[in-house]
């Protein structure tokens, strides 16, 4: 079997190009994965737009079945905020995407237990997603949208340092409030919160997805929809808004699904 340093030093060149704080956690969750008996190397991180637009051609024109809804520029990896994965089969040299095989003879489903890995260190799991499952996938966007990362937006310093300690702290609890989905015009923005059994939704996220000018008074701890205030509260640096007053503040039609957790407001 190989060591922890030889199954990590196979991931090194694709963990190259993403945001520290997304390497960070990616190597926790090669040795996190290799505690429990389940090598994993890291098959992609930082993508090109090039590349981006190949993957998405594929399927579509180019032979093949489709990989990605995202063009370029429209997907995590662009960013260095996402990667994929896949499982390290003995030989160290092979690798396999079977979704059945349990490794490490546990009875569990080794790509399940990498899964429940990534997301206690604060990745959301693509294999989660309702429309287009995307199982090798792992992200961590930090309440941005593709289109906030295009104009360059960036985690906020508070919020990389939030993920850096729930990354160190090994055995992370689970986060204080679950997440939902959130989509706005049929497009998926950032990830809501779950609290106390209320949908809420990064308003900027929302906000800038529906067309609105989003403002932020850092004095009066104010946001800001097309200059008019709106109540909410910060978490991680981030202004969540409950889904009700996000979808009135943009003009919008408010649905929730409650079986997949997802909220739909449409402009």
């Amino acid at each position: 079997m190989l060591t922890r340093d030889q199954v990590q030093s196979k991931s090194q060149a694709r963990l190259s190009g993403l945001l520290p704080v997304v390497r960070l956690a990616a190597e926790r969750l090669i040795d996190r994965c290799y505690a429990r008996g389940v090598p994993i190397v890291i098959t992609q991180g930082l993508r090109t737009i090039a590349e981006q637009d190949a993957l998405y051609a594929q399927g579509r024109t180019k032979p093949g079945a489709k990989v990605t809804n995202a063009r370029g520029g429209y997907s995590y990896h662009n960013f260095g905020a996402a990667i994929d994965f896949a499982l390290l089969l003995p030989d160290g040299r092979n690798v396999s995407w079977d979704m059945t095989r349990d490794g490490n003879g546990n009875k569990l489903r080794d790509w399940m237990e990498v899964a429940e890995e990534g997301k206690k260190l604060g990745f959301a799991w693509g294999g989660d997603w309702k429309d287009f499952k995307d199982n090798p996938h792992f992200e961590m966007t930090f309440g941005l949208t593709t289109a906030q990362y295009r104009a360059g937006r960036r985690p906020t310093q508070a919020q990389i340092e939030a993920a850096t300690r729930r990354i160190l702290d090994g055995d992370a609890p689970e986060p204080k409030h679950p997440a939902c989905r959130i989509v706005v015009n049929g497009v998926e923005v950032a990830s809501g919160l779950l609290i106390d059994g209320r949908a809420y939704a990064a308003l900027r996220a929302v906000g800038e997805a529906a067309g609105c000018v989003i403002g932020w008074d850092n004095v009066t701890k104010t946001a800001t929809v097309n200059g008019k205030p709106v109540a909410g509260m910060l978490i991680d640096g981030v202004t969540y808004v409950a889904l009700r007053a996000a979808g009135e503040a943009v003009g919008g039609v408010v649905a929730w699904d409650g079986q997949s957790k997802t909220a739909s407001i449409t402009v």
